[in-house]
């Protein structure tokens, strides 16, 4: 009986396969998992605990998700700033303007990927801690305005030009809104509209106040760098013509669902008029029906640099990179 016992006890040892030092020598005298699990057993090893990575802050991740997006990484960016607002939430530097722009910024992101209920939703949250925020305002109305919620869109860019008359995108967005409720509610659109809210006096002097100080600070900025701007010569208005004939030629063969052909159109028409921002906008709806679509991604890129809120070039630009991470997986 003690003999088996004694048995017993030399196959455990040797199940639980307790290191000597050659043992440590074969594996560069790392600790492996089984010297971990019978610790417990000798009482000569030590837990190996991993280093924490130091947590970064609010406006380091802040940073990191202005990058992403700056490079066309939106969902990263969303993360990133998800990050940051969890991390400001809990700190005690904890502000109601600070959290308000990473909504914001947020919320372009998810704008940006064409997911225009979260967009509405962040923007929500700006401007409940920052009321008559002007971004938040805009991005609102674009998320608006790309799910043909027209009414509230229009609310929203009429707001903005209460705020500052001289907001070209919110200018624009109101004439395309007031056609658009025209077209669907007749004379009586008005008569439908949610209350447009009252602008505070504060607010405005505020907005100009901040607007006349980053003019400055932006002219101040290119002097001290020797920055001239430099501009190409506008179109001719023969020019132009020829643009908008061989645009004209582009929407007919697009209606034909000869897209390949329109985008030949279209290029020559850029050529002549390389400033229209619907040349661009429609070669990437042709690019993307024929499955082109980094090249779609690069007319929206083209649209967007000469008018940054344009609506098509948000939404066709998201629905290609949908595309590419369908085809990347």
């Amino acid at each position: 009986m003690y003999e088996s016992r004694l048995v017993f006890s030399a196959r455990e040892l040797t199940h639980l396969k307790i290191s000597t030092g050659s043992d440590h020598e074969d594996n560069g005298g790392a600790l492996t998992e089984e010297d971990c699990h019978c610790s417990r057993y000798t009482g000569r090893r030590q837990e190996v605990m991993p280093q924490k990575q130091k947590t970064k802050s609010w406006t380091e991740l802040k940073q990191a998700g202005n990058e992403c997006f700056k490079t066309g990484q939106y969902g990263e960016a969303v993360n990133l700033y998800s990050q940051a607002i969890k991390v400001l939430e809990k700190s005690r530097e904890e502000s109601a303007a600070d959290l308000a722009i990473l909504y914001s910024n947020r919320a372009a992101s998810y704008l940006k990927d064409g997911n225009c209920t979260a967009c509405v939703k962040d923007c929500d949250m700006s401007l409940e801690l920052s009321p008559f925020n002007v971004k938040s305002l805009l991005r609102r109305a674009a998320a608006y305005e790309a799910v043909e919620q027209y009414r509230n869109a229009y609310v929203d860019y009429r707001t903005v030009l209460l705020i500052d008359c001289n907001v070209t995108a919110a200018q624009d967005g109101t004439h395309r809104m007031t056609k658009a409720l025209t077209e669907a509610d007749g004379p009586s659109w008005r008569e439908k509209l949610p209350p447009i809210p009252s602008v505070p006096v504060s607010v405005r002097e505020k907005f100009a106040q901040q607007a006349a100080a980053n003019a400055k600070q932006q002219n101040s900025a290119a002097d001290q760098n020797g920055i001239k701007e430099t501009t190409k010569p506008a179109p001719s208005s023969e020019d132009l013509k020829k643009g908008q004939v061989l645009k004209e030629e582009g929407n007919a063969l697009v209606k034909k669902g000869e897209h390949r052909k329109a985008i030949d159109k279209y290029t020559q028409s850029l050529q002549y008029n390389p400033s229209e921002v619907a040349t661009y906008t429609n070669r990437a709806l042709c690019y993307l029906s024929v499955k082109q679509f980094r090249e779609a991604i690069s007319d929206c890129d083209k649209a967007l640099m000469i008018d940054s809120s344009n609506i098509k070039a948000l939404y066709r630009r998201a629905q290609a990179h949908k595309e590419l991470k369908v085809r990347k997986y």
